[in-house]
């Protein structure tokens, strides 16, 4: 499997899921069990296969989640882990709010950040979310005094996210905790609001239009 070379990566992984497709759900997640512990990439890896393989998704539960989450160790390992892995599993009532909760509660960077990671695939349309405000802003309120970038950056994307459907709640929010908010969080958040985007383009002079 390659390390480095993420299009190679790609096109292994989708050769996997076509050899995988018609296997069983027990076959798949053993196979992405013992991939985990091998090292980032095959833990990526793993989790874009499960992802890949609906009958998989669809029989996580909270132990398969906890073990397949074990050891995770940086961004990519967590944001994967959270949008492939836990977020949907979450989304489809197969994990608890509580087991969430106590990755917000961990002492542990990357699990606070998993957490609120989390909630993306709960309102992201492209990963099949509906919208869901209450387990959303849950998980935002533990974490808004975390000065940890990762999870300051996490929780931007998480509320950015929940804007795109309900952007009342998050304005709301944002004036609700405006003080206990990091600033990153809160210009990042209302830019999303008011612009779309998170970092509105600036406009050259040259581009200007003159008054005449």
């Amino acid at each position: 499997m390659p390390k480095k070379n993420a299009p190679s990566f790609r096109l292994i992984r989708r050769e996997w899921s076509k050899q995988l497709k018609h296997s069983s759900a027990t076959t798949v997640l053993a196979l992405a069990k013992q991939l985990v512990p091998l090292g980032s990439w095959e833990r990526i890896f793993s989790y874009e296969i499960i992802v890949n393989h609906q009958p998989s998704l669809d029989a996580l539960n909270q132990k398969y989640v906890a073990s397949l989450g074990r050891g995770i160790q940086s961004w990519g390992e967590a944001d994967c882990f959270a949008c492939f892995i836990a977020g949907p599993a979450w989304r489809q009532r197969k994990i608890s709010d509580q087991l969430v909760m106590s990755w917000a509660q961990s002492p542990n960077r990357w699990w606070r950040r998993a957490a609120l990671v989390s909630t993306v695939p709960l309102n992201n349309r492209a990963r099949g979310g509906q919208g869901d405000v209450r387990r959303t802003l849950k998980i935002c309120r533990m974490l808004i005094s975390d000065r940890d970038d990762m999870v300051i950056k996490a929780l931007s994307w998480a509320l950015r996210e929940l804007s795109k459907r309900y952007p009342a709640p998050v304005s709301s929010f944002l004036e609700k905790y405006d003080e206990r908010l990091a600033a990153r969080v809160k210009r990042e958040v209302t830019n999303k609001l008011k612009t779309g985007l998170k970092k509105p383009r600036r406009v050259s002079d040259s581009s200007l239009v003159r008054p005449h």
